[in-house]
């Protein structure tokens, strides 16, 4: 998986490709689909939800300039895949789902694989997880229109955070922003599809006061 559809698509971060090794995949996908685990494409995961494909995985981490010194939030665990990738590489990895029912399975299998270095919350990621900020990097696995402002708020100076901007059934453009100062440098990577947001970002009032 790592060498055909990882590095031969471009990415050469020794660290992301190390993590990608050493990450078992078919563990975060359900029992039915693990003889496609390491297939080049997003699986269902259940509620509607899904794994996202491993070169996009990849490509995320490698767009987030990681450090082992980094702390990290991921805004939607899902399988809890993402964040297992991250945690090979940075000191720590908190990340927020909303879905309860992912969140007891991810948080179970992070114990299990003795992934001690991701804390896991259930709740609504719209509104980050303060308590831990600043965070050298944020990640939105889930799609939506606009960046949460208490995102921007809880991100470092000189973070990164990235996010695949726009709606379903349109197709969104990943978009990695930084954080220089008061203002922002951004730059969009490529398209992607994945799923909507939910909870507050789907709201039409977006008051974050």
């Amino acid at each position: 998986m790592v060498e055909d559809q990882v590095e031969a698509r471009g990415i050469r971060n020794p660290g992301v490709l190390s993590a990608m090794r050493s990450v078992p995949r078919q563990l975060f996908v359900p029992a039915h689909l693990r003889s496609s685990a390491y297939e080049d494409r997003p699986l269902s995961i259940g509620e509607g939800q899904t794994i996202s494909q491993p070169y996009i995985v990849a490509l995320m981490t490698e767009s987030l300039s990681l450090s082992g010194a980094d702390s990290v939030l991921e805004i939607g665990t899902g399988s809890g895949y993402q964040a297992a990738v991250l945690s090979r590489i940075v000191k720590r990895v908190y990340t927020v789902e909303v879905r309860e029912l992912h969140y007891r399975r991810s948080r179970r299998l992070f114990r299990q694989l003795g992934y001690d270095n991701i804390v896991s919350r259930h709740g609504d990621g719209y509104w980050g997880w303060p308590e831990f900020a600043p965070y050298n990097a944020i990640i939105m696995t889930a799609a939506i229109d606009h960046v949460p402002s208490p995102l921007f708020r809880q991100l470092a100076i000189g973070g990164r955070l990235i996010v695949p901007l726009g709606r379903p059934p349109d197709h969104q453009k990943l978009t990695l922003i930084r954080k220089v100062g008061r203002k922002y440098e951004v730059k969009y990577l490529t398209g992607v599809m994945f799923v909507p947001m939910t909870g507050r970002a789907q709201r039409k009032d977006r008051n974050t006061r």
